[in-house]
């Protein structure tokens, strides 16, 4: 091993680390711009950069994608039986949950 690489690839991973919770931010206030100028593009592509952001930083944190996978799914699964209120109202916790699974196929 190279002298000081180790240290190096700490530091480069705290770096993107943190680059990855600014961009965060950033896709949160697209969002939310987006949302004002009622552009489906822009909100899609806003919702689209906040969950590639989350699985790359997970990925950073030592989460492997599947895992994380599996994560979304029992949340899903606990707010269906802990009856949230997007569920009891519209059933999207259970719509989204049919097609993570159906995807899975």
């Amino acid at each position: 091993m190279i002298p000081g690489s180790y240290e190096r690839g700490i530091a480069k991973n705290i770096k993107v680390v943190e680059w990855l919770k600014a961009d965060l931010v950033t896709s949160i206030s697209s969002l939310f711009k987006s949302m004002l100028r009622g552009s489906e593009e822009l909100i899609l592509d806003a919702l689209a950069s906040l969950v590639i952001t989350c699985y790359v930083l997970g990925r950073r944190l030592g989460v492997n994608f599947s895992r994380l996978d599996l994560k979304v799914e029992a949340k899903l699964r606990q707010g269906i039986d802990e009856d949230h209120e997007v569920e009891r109202w519209y059933g999207d916790l259970s719509a989204l949950l049919n097609y993570l699974v159906d995807k899975k196929r």
